[in-house]
């Protein structure tokens, strides 16, 4: 391997490795929310009302420190309107309230089992689309992946199931399935619209979408001052309303757009999956929830699936450098090799 391409590999891993913490990091993040928002609903708060809450604090939230470090973000959402609008309709406010209808039919496990088989989704989309196969490795780790997360939530075990329920789910699955796709959208490097915007936008265009189906009667809209209990102490309903526009809101949709503009969008939903494996750790430090035997075995289980599915992607590339070259040399009419690299990023 010549220095050159020692470079290249280097900064493609330091790229990764970047992306991946992001990824996580906004995984994380977005795990707390379920806390928080439990404990406004258990005050008298709707779910409408919630989402609406945490939409319109994280817009608000985005929109003073994207003024700050991007002060022409809102000349960058308008001249993107399309994009943004689209962005702020399915995969924040569209993904919000499916799931929260999703959790009124079925019990929390399988409403989020079936939003988080979003990876499927995503790993059919672009193999329709490229028409790349995904390789075996690949397709085994999101079958280890989805086993892993059926142990974490614990769903076997009396799971109630009902046809509305699960449609609402899937629907929520789909709106998570465009998250990534879209948000692979942003671009890092100031071409295109920056994941700040981008996150900026569709937090606005999402409060407001969410807002209005409450305040014209299509969703049931109810706020209240009453305290709230979180990890066993009382406090003031602005505590949890500040910390879901901040930490599962802000920043966890910053993060994540950082992070899907780093890594694929089949493999970053893939790691959107330890969101689950957060969710339980967080609810178990915050409200006292003890994690299982079984969903302990099911995070490593994840954790598994995802380096499994990593490791895919990274020989599905190794192949594409191989063959790719071959066919320039053997097609009259083949692209130049710089034009080649573009197409192939641009498959991903």
């Amino acid at each position: 391997m010549t220095a050159e391409a020692q470079l290249d590999r280097t900064t493609a891993d330091n790229h990764f490795r970047l992306g991946l913490l992001f990824a996580l990091s906004s995984a994380l993040t977005f795990g707390s929310s379920g806390p928080f928002a439990k404990a406004l609903m258990e005050s008298g708060w709707s779910p409408t009302a919630a989402v609406t809450a945490r939409l319109a604090g994280g817009a608000l939230m985005l929109a003073v420190f994207a003024s700050v470090v991007r002060p022409g973000w809102i000349r960058e959402v308008l001249g993107h309107a399309k994009t943004v609008i689209g962005y702020g309709l399915i995969p924040i406010a569209g993904a919000q309230l499916c799931y929260y209808n999703a959790v009124a039919h079925l019990s929390v496990g399988v409403a989020l089992l079936l939003e988080y088989t979003a990876p499927i989704l995503v790993v059919g989309w672009v193999w329709a689309t490229t028409r790349h196969r995904p390789s075996a490795m690949t397709f085994g780790g999101v079958a280890l992946a989805i086993a892993g997360i059926i142990l974490v939530l614990d769903v076997l075990n009396g799971a109630e199931i009902n046809l509305a329920g699960v449609s609402w789910g899937l629907a929520a699955a789909v709106c998570a399935a465009c998250y990534f796709m879209m948000s692979n959208q942003a671009s890092v490097d100031g071409d295109g619209l920056n994941p700040i915007s981008l996150a900026t936008g569709g937090l606005i265009v999402g409060a407001v979408a969410v807002a209005l189906l409450g305040v014209t009667g299509v969703m049931p809209l109810a706020f209240s001052t009453n305290p709230v209990t979180i990890a066993g102490h009382i406090t003031s309903w602005l505590v949890p309303v500040i910390a879901l526009g901040l930490i599962p809101t802000a920043l966890a949709y910053t993060l994540g757009i950082l992070g899907i503009a780093r890594l694929k969008p089949r493999f970053a939903s893939l790691v959107g999956l330890s969101e689950v494996l957060f969710a339980v750790l967080i609810a178990w430090i915050m409200l006292g929830e003890a994690m299982s035997v079984s969903q302990a075995i099911g995070g490593v289980v994840v954790l598994a699936g995802l380096a499994l599915a990593r490791q895919g992607d990274r020989s599905e590339q190794h192949a594409q450098q191989v063959v790719e070259p071959v066919e320039l040399a053997c097609w009259p009419d083949a692209p130049t090799p710089d034009e080649s690299v573009e197409q192939t990023i641009s498959r991903g």
